[in-house]
């Protein structure tokens, strides 16, 4: 889900019993995520750590300071890491890269947060 209002319906975004939602988080910098923490929200949560609208690579920190900040509003355990929405419009040399850069940032909080 890119670009809702989540205040006004994660109350039937829940409803919906999905296992896992995937939301737009890298543009709103994860202010969104607040909405599920007030909601209690204890399903799965795919966190869209990088614009893929944007041709630019996002850094690992970018990424980091995204998953971080959802980790003051989500359980760990129901965090899932993605790029926004579907990798379509971008190039290999794009994608590749990005999505490198996500899977060290997700690697390493993994390794110190089960420490």
């Amino acid at each position: 889900m890119c670009y809702s209002e989540f205040n006004e319906i994660i109350e039937y975004i829940y409803k919906m019993d999905a296992d896992v939602i995937s939301i737009e988080a890298s543009r709103s910098k994860g202010e969104i995520l607040e909405a599920f923490e007030r909601f209690n929200y204890d399903h799965g949560i795919g966190i869209g750590v990088y614009d893929i609208h944007s041709p630019r690579i996002p850094r690992e920190e970018e990424i980091e300071e995204i998953l971080r900040r959802s980790l003051k509003y989500i359980r760990k355990d129901l965090i899932w890491v993605n790029p926004d929405c579907g990798l379509k419009t971008r190039g290999w040399e794009e994608t590749i890269p990005s999505l490198r850069n996500m899977v060290n940032v997700a690697k390493r909080l993994r390794k110190e947060l089960s420490g």
